[in-house]
């Protein structure tokens, strides 16, 4: 019950939950529209998305910038306040602001000037840089994200894309030969004359045209259902000149260049609800993909559900009624394979906590993950409410740490171990501590480039203090229940003083060549959502397939499992009773590793800089380990549950 208050009452501190279609704001003709800036985050595009003329820069970066950081020079407002935050949006750098530009119900501006800043030239080459490499602005209207209004040419549909460009680079053609920079003639399909090469030019945006969709309820009574900005680049927007082309802005890296920022707001009524007006932002490009992968991998899970119900266990029926049909007046022939191993498969393996700590964990992290998926399916984590996945994924791990401990001490009492209060402490801390320390290590790293993922000394701080007080007695509590009332230990058959020597296995029934055969089936069950996760987390991208997604858990839950125990069957039926350590490898180490190697293959573009390969080889590392946990103790536990099935079933004096 006190975990259950303290979880609610975090909730509601946080601001991280949110029911969506609860909160709609209604507005009036002349009402006040608060238009507010995030961070400059890298994309996955680095030029207009049609990209004819544009050239895509592979170099990319990894690390966002804060909207009002000095080198930008964009344009603040008489006082920078920041908005309220939940915890995730803290941990992930997702902070606003508010801004210059003013906005009001049905009240249309053209060519309004925004500002006059100087960059100078070192400036401007960090900001060429930046459009090179594909930063994008993030703003927020109302909720919703202000994004580029683009087309699907497959499904034929128009949809919002979030963010829009910092800038543009534009393929041109310069003359070699001549001694100060020439002219650059822009978007030429011709054939390059002597002394003539072709250049990629960044051209700084300036001027926003804001567009906001309206649906109208009532007489006076109007919300916002879209919001499209279409960015533009000129050198001198002012007056007329904002509704033609001109010439475009490119900032001057060897002198001081003056920018004026400019914008435009006109309103467009639509016949989309308030409900309904995150349809054109969650658009999928081909679902198809999807749909194909979930297919084909749950057909593979059926088949190895056949192989295991057919082969397996008709195996096993057929050893339990000859092993359990003892007749005393025809002679008894000894048996083999599995069933010599009662005396030795509860055998204690060798760094029995450390496997208890990991199992501990693994089941921590699976249920966080499973129950945040099952909530996020749901639709209770609204795309509206921003960093409210990263604040439940915090608040369940830390709840959870109760079951994760239970587990730990639960296995840690099955193979006897005796520093039963090391394990209670080691649980909560150790790989909760490895995730702070590789967080922390990457905080420096962002922190050295003046990054806006850059969390505050306060939040780590206050991370700290909330593990302490919220998980870490909820962790003691678990381990002194499974200590008290946990009855693991008492084993189907008795285990015997001297341990039987394993004999020779065959290669692919060696713990690490089977690892990493049999993490090729679970891998491949979330291969496809691996492509869209990564993308949501290193380029800004808004991932909201839930539903795809707990599926694709379950598959990789199922199929770990049952590759597992298959594998662990065979290895008993060579007279292999070192299972412990085993089932934990082959379930975790295979996969965990193609899921690495996949981030790295998953780079098709050159990292940009020292910092963002380590940031990207230490996340991707991270999120391997953890993987690891969780598909480690998925295969320990089905082995545990299928060894004691099996060995409760025979008789033994």
């Amino acid at each position: 019950m006190i975990a259950l208050v303290a979880w609610v009452a975090w909730l509601g501190l946080a601001q991280g939950f949110y029911l969506p279609g609860s909160a709609p704001t209604t507005y009036r003709r002349g009402d006040a529209i608060p238009l507010l800036v995030n961070h400059i985050t890298p994309t996955v595009f680095s030029d207009d998305r049609a990209g004819t003329d544009g050239q895509r820069d592979k170099e990319r970066y990894l690390y966002a910038y804060d909207y009002y950081y000095p080198r930008l020079h964009m344009c603040r407002p008489d006082k920078i306040e920041k908005v309220s935050e939940s915890l995730g949006s803290i941990i992930f750098g997702d902070r606003l602001h508010n801004s210059p530009f003013e906005l009001k119900m049905l009240e249309e501006k053209s060519c309004v000037a925004l500002c006059e800043k100087t960059v100078p030239a070192e400036d401007a080459k960090f900001i060429n840089q930046l459009i090179r490499s594909g930063f994008f602005h993030n703003w927020l209207v109302d909720g919703l994200p202000a994004g580029r209004e683009m087309h699907d040419a497959r499904t034929n549909t128009v949809f919002y894309g979030t963010g829009f460009e910092l800038g543009r680079v534009i393929r041109g053609t310069e003359d070699r030969n001549q001694e100060e920079p020439g002219e650059i003639e822009l978007q030429t399909r011709r054939v390059l004359q002597p002394g003539e090469s072709v250049v990629a030019v960044p051209y700084f945006i300036n001027h926003f045209e804001i567009t906001v969709d309206y649906h109208k309820r009532a007489e006076d009574e109007l919300r916002v259902v879209g919001v499209s900005v279409l960015p533009r680049s000129l050198q001198n927007p002012v007056g007329d000149k904002c509704a033609n082309s001109g010439n475009g802005l490119v900032l001057s890296e060897t002198a001081d260049t003056k920018v004026t920022f400019t914008y435009s707001v006109r309103f467009h009524e639509s016949d989309v609800s308030w409900a309904t007006r995150w349809g054109k932002y969650l658009h999928v490009y081909d679902p198809k993909v999807q749909w194909y992968s979930l297919i084909n991998f749950s057909l593979v899970v059926l088949l190895l559900s056949s192989i295991m119900v057919h082969s397996l266990f008709r195996a096993l029926k057929t050893d339990l009624d000859r092993y359990n049909d003892f007749n005393l007046d025809n002679e008894f022939q000894e048996d083999y394979g599995w069933k010599l191993l009662h005396s030795d498969v509860f055998r204690s393996p060798s760094k029995t906590l450390l496997l208890s700590v990991f199992v501990g964990s693994g089941g921590q992290l699976f249920l966080m993950s499973a129950c945040t998926l099952f909530i996020a399916m749901l639709g209770f984590l609204s795309p509206s409410s921003r960093g409210s996945l990263g604040t439940i994924m915090f608040v369940l791990y830390a709840i959870f740490g109760g079951f994760g401990s239970y587990l730990s001490m639960s296995t840690y009492k099955m193979f006897g171990g005796e520093k039963w209060k090391v394990n209670m402490v080691l649980t909560p801390l150790l790989v909760p501590g490895i995730i702070f320390a590789t967080m922390l290590l990457m905080n420096f790293f962002l922190v050295m480039v003046q990054s806006s993922g850059a969390m505050p000394f306060g939040t780590m701080l206050a991370i700290v203090v909330l593990w302490f007080v919220l998980s870490i007695p909820i962790s003691i509590m678990g381990s002194l229940f499974a200590r008290k009332k946990n009855t693991w230990d008492q084993h189907p058959t008795k285990t015997s003083q001297i341990a039987k020597q394993i004999p020779p296995q065959p290669w692919y029934l060696r713990t690490w060549p089977a690892a990493y055969i049999a993490g090729l089936f679970p891998f491949g069950a979330i291969a496809v959502e691996l492509y869209f996760i990564y993308t949501s987390i290193w380029f800004n991208t808004m991932f909201y397939m839930f539903g795809f997604l707990f599926f694709t858990f379950l598959l990789l839950t199922l199929t770990t499992a049952l590759v597992t125990i298959l594998l662990t069957y065979y290895s008993l039926c060579m007279e292999n009773w070192s299972w412990q350590w085993r089932s934990f490898i082959i379930g975790g180490i295979g996969c965990s590793t193609y899921v690495f190697i996949n981030s790295i293959l998953f780079t098709k573009f050159r990292l940009g800089g020292f910092v963002t390969i380590v940031l990207y080889v230490g996340y991707s590392l991270l999120i391997s380990f953890l993987f690891c946990l969780v598909t480690g103790t998925i295969g320990f536990v089905s082995s545990l549950w299928f060894v004691r099935k099996i060995y409760s079933s025979i008789k033994v004096d």
